[in-house]
């Protein structure tokens, strides 16, 4: 009696303050060993047990879900590198065949909440719920396509300091470049693409993809326009349905099929650059254990992105979700969408 005691009383220990691993492991063990005559305080520690491990399957579901979004944009990166250029999938790519001419939808802004609300599942970092003062704002309806990307390539962007930011201009000197990751170029200024289906011609009417923060700044400036904050993203986001093309044999961005409405192409085509540093919310805290490792740790020198790729799980589509990269990384689906202060 005294030493089951004593291991009831560990045991209450240990889920408050979390553990590692290992105990939470033994802590199992002692737990499905227990006979039919449960007290009353054992089976609250069975509750909370539970009720831990259901937070751990969502938490590790949730990451291998990244990881295999990533192992597609690895396995892409990959092939680009190998002189043949061997395609991944053998699917027929959407081609746009009408542009989308794009519009400014305005938010009035004010105080409004933003961060993750409910007991579906999220990320930390996407939590807590906070408010966040927007000043007004315009978004545009659509990314920025190939074809606009273009325009600015033709009129000398990758050649004109003006338009980018000082460490993002010796990236360009630095690393040579002169175009979007997986651009190829051709005769008179053209380009083809490599994509997991293999080289193919350049969709003008696409999304542009696989560019970096300083691509997409330089982009905005050029164009008169800036990129949103993440939480303008958000609060405009949170007004239109996820709606999201997601083929699992069609892995490139495209605009074949429109949200149906005011936005287009919100979720699941590219990721859109913010204007953000990836940094905690108010009140933040890590979680506990082990798996304060994932995301605290890497709030510093990111930027945030939304929305979500065609290579990113359905259920990652989500209007809080926060990813991050550095500013000069561009092997990700990574595009941009525009927005400008209330005229």
């Amino acid at each position: 009696m005294v030493h089951a005691e004593r291991d009831e009383g560990r045991c209450a220990r240990q889920i408050r303050a979390g553990g590692g691993p290992e105990e939470f492991c033994h802590l199992l063990l002692e737990m499905v060993s227990v006979g039919p005559d449960l007290s009353e305080r054992r089976a609250t520690q069975q509750a909370a047990l539970r009720t831990r491990m259901a937070r751990s399957k969502r938490l590790v579901i949730g990451i291998e879900q990244q990881h295999q979004e990533l192992v597609l944009t690895d396995i892409k990166h990959a092939f680009s590198c190998n002189p043949l250029l061997p395609a991944y999938t053998t699917g027929t790519l959407h081609v746009t065949s009408t542009a989308v001419s794009p519009r400014w939808i305005a938010f009035e802004g004010g105080l409004e909440k933003v961060g993750h609300a409910g007991t579906d599942f999220a990320f930390d970092n996407e939590t807590p719920r906070h408010r966040r003062w927007l000043e007004p704002f315009r978004l545009a309806s659509s990314p920025v396509t190939c074809g606009e990307y273009l325009v600015f390539m033709r009129d000398g962007g990758y050649r004109r300091p003006e338009f980018w930011l000082s460490d993002g201009w010796s990236c360009v000197q630095s690393l040579g470049w002169e175009a979007p990751l997986y651009w190829l170029p051709e005769a008179a200024h053209d380009y083809r693409q490599f994509t997991l289906h293999g080289v193919c011609a350049l969709d003008p009417n696409a999304p542009v993809c696989h560019v970096s923060y300083y691509e997409a700044a330089a982009y905005a400036t050029w164009a008169g326009a800036r990129l949103p904050s993440e939480f303008e993203w958000e609060h405009a986001a949170a007004t239109s349905p996820a709606a999201h093309r997601h083929e699992a044999h069609h892995l490139h961005p495209c605009l074949a099929r429109l949200d149906g409405t005011r936005f287009h192409a919100l979720f699941g085509e590219v990721w859109e650059w913010t204007q953000s540093a990836y940094a905690p919310y108010p009140g933040f805290r890590p979680l506990s254990g082990a798996a304060a490792e994932y995301n605290g740790k890497f709030m510093i020198n990111q930027m945030v992105l939304r929305g979500g790729s065609c290579v990113t799980p359905p259920g990652h589509l989500r209007h809080t979700y926060r990813n991050f990269f550095q500013p000069a990384a561009r092997w990700q689906f990574s595009g941009l969408r525009l927005a400008r202060d209330a005229a």
